[in-house]
């Protein structure tokens, strides 16, 4: 019960690798926030937790909705003096296309919430997480994030931008606070997301989001320096 009187915050928790790290980290005793759109799937999940005898509650909500995550921090700091664990996990794919046909009010779509609404989580939570004794901030990007492939330029950039993001945030707290951060690259993992870019891939040959999920519980209990990056290939 690495985590016990813990509590964490993950994004994207209604299924693939978001809901599978929230149930991670509830086996290990963290209360567990769960955020996403979608609130029979949130239920779903804080069922399995509950029913494994951990503790979890739902927040659904839109976090591309410029007032939801202000309401959701102040709820959670209402009830909470810290947070311990923040798992930065939602985001969109978008269409994959050439750089000149992108979308562009699509684009907006995919940077408001891959990136925009990263910041505002980070601004929304920082005064909670510099309350805990061993804050610890994990996002999830992938490797078009550093590695630029063809049509995968507007996710890809998004990626980039958010491991800049985060990371400046690591350096700004090094010496201010007991928050240390870190970036996760899941490799190939059976997701919906995954499943709309490689339509003609076997789901089973590539590995479940709870291999992901463990490993992420790994990397919070492990003494990680602050801007690592954990490629999980």
């Amino acid at each position: 019960m690495s985590f016990k009187n813990q509590l964490a915050l993950v994004t994207g928790a209604s299924r693939g690798i978001g809901a599978a790290t929230a149930i991670a980290l509830a086996k290990k005793g963290a209360h567990v926030i769960l955020t996403a759109r979608t609130a029979k799937d949130l239920e779903e999940v804080e069922e399995i937790i509950h029913r494994a005898g951990g503790n979890a509650t739902i927040a659904p909500l839109d976090l591309t909705d410029g007032d939801s995550i202000g309401r959701l921090a102040q709820a959670i700091s209402d009830r909470w003096d810290a947070l311990d664990i923040m798992v930065l996990n939602a985001a969109m794919l978008g269409s994959l296309s050439p750089v000149p046909a992108i979308d562009g009010k699509e684009f907006n779509n995919v940077l408001t919430l891959n990136l925009i609404a990263q910041q505002a989580l980070i601004a929304g939570f920082d005064a909670m997480m510099r309350k805990s004794e061993d804050a610890r901030l994990l996002a999830i990007t992938s490797s078009v994030g550093r590695s630029p492939r063809p049509f995968w330029g507007a996710y890809g950039a998004s990626k980039a931008a958010l491991e800049t993001l985060v990371t400046s945030y690591g350096e700004e707290m090094r010496n201010l606070a007991k928050l240390r951060i870190a970036i996760i690259n899941p490799g190939r993992t059976r997701t919906e997301m995954r499943a709309r870019a490689y339509p003609g891939e076997d789901p089973q040959s590539v590995k479940a989001p709870e291999v992901v999920a463990d490993r992420i519980a790994e990397i919070l209990s492990s003494d990680f320096e602050t801007g690592e990056r954990f490629d999980l290939n």
